[in-house]
C-alpha cells in the first residue's frame, strides 16, 4: 500500500475537496482513470474507488467554511 497523499487546506477546491486522479498523486491524466470527486473537508480524507490512492489533509490542517 502506498503512502497517503498529504494535502494543505488550500489544496481543495472551493467545495472542499480533490479531483483524483491528481498531479499532487503524480499522475499523468491522460494514462488514468475517469476523474473522480473526493469530499476531503467532510472527514479529512478521501480514497479514490479506481485506483486506491488515499488523500488527507496534513495533521493540523482546518479547512474554512463559510462564504
Amino acid at each position: 500500500m502506498s503512502k497517503p497523499i498529504e494535502l494543505s487546506a488550500h489544496d481543495l477546491n472551493g467545495n472542499g475537496g480533490v479531483f483524483c486522479p491528481s498531479p499532487k498523486a503524480d499522475m499523468k491524466l491522460w494514462n488514468s482513470h475517469p476523474r473522480v470527486f473526493l469530499d476531503i473537508a467532510k472527514t479529512g480524507k478521501g480514497k479514490c474507488p479506481y485506483c486506491g490512492t488515499v488523500y488527507q489533509l496534513k495533521e493540523g490542517e482546518v479547512v474554512g467554511h463559510g462564504h
